[in-house]
């Protein structure tokens, strides 16, 4: 099923636009409630270390088309979540199931991270971390925030990865939570990101 719809997305986008559409219109109906109880005490768990970590707004837009616009063209060789333009960042912060978060080191966006919920209860996450914030331990809290909203919610937590993208493949390497699931075209994994039972260790 991934496979199909990383097809539908990459050669037919304004099927995927439908999809994504109807997508929408369903998860809001269906899980939008638990959403915003879920997301009601989350960051509070999460702000530490200086920096804070909330939902970008539309006035944010602008800080994260600037901080994409920074990055080495190598560091969104592999992420290309959705289009970088200033209205394709606006568009995509209006859709429901995608759920835009970001990481400020007091007004500045030191990091970007996503969850796309389906409403099949999976749900992809992906982030980028501005290259001068690197190595600061703003990746560990990011990932709590996403694993633990989709767990919260009860859905699954899964990625696309490049064996290609060697930083992401190396940063995964150390994550306990991470599993392969099946190897996609073009040297990608799908992985999902599962919650250790601690009691069973």
């Amino acid at each position: 099923m991934e496979r199909f719809f990383l097809f539908i997305k990459h050669h037919f986008s304004f099927i995927w636009s439908v999809i994504d559409s109807v997508n929408g219109i369903l998860f809001f109906q269906i899980y939008g409630k638990r959403l915003d109880h879920v997301l009601d005490g989350i960051f509070a768990e999460a702000n530490v270390r200086g920096f804070s970590y909330r939902l970008l707004c539309s006035d944010d837009i602008q800080q994260l088309h600037d901080l994409i616009a920074a990055q080495q063209p190598e560091d969104l060789t592999y992420f290309n979540p959705h289009g970088f333009a200033i209205d394709a960042l606006s568009r995509q912060n209006r859709k429901p199931a995608f759920l835009m978060m970001g990481t400020f080191d007091g007004q500045i966006l030191a990091g970007y991270f996503f969850l796309r919920f389906f409403a099949n209860k999976k749900c992809f996450v992906g982030r980028l971390i501005d290259k001068e914030y690197r190595g600061r331990g703003i990746g560990s809290v990011m990932n709590f925030l996403m694993y633990e909203t989709a767990w919260r919610m009860r859905f699954r937590c899964l990625s696309t990865i490049s064996r290609n993208n060697v930083a992401i493949m190396k940063a995964h390497s150390k994550n306990p939570n991470m599993v392969v699931l099946k190897e996609l075209n073009n040297d990608y994994l799908l992985v999902e990101f599962v919650r250790i039972d601690l009691e069973s260790n």
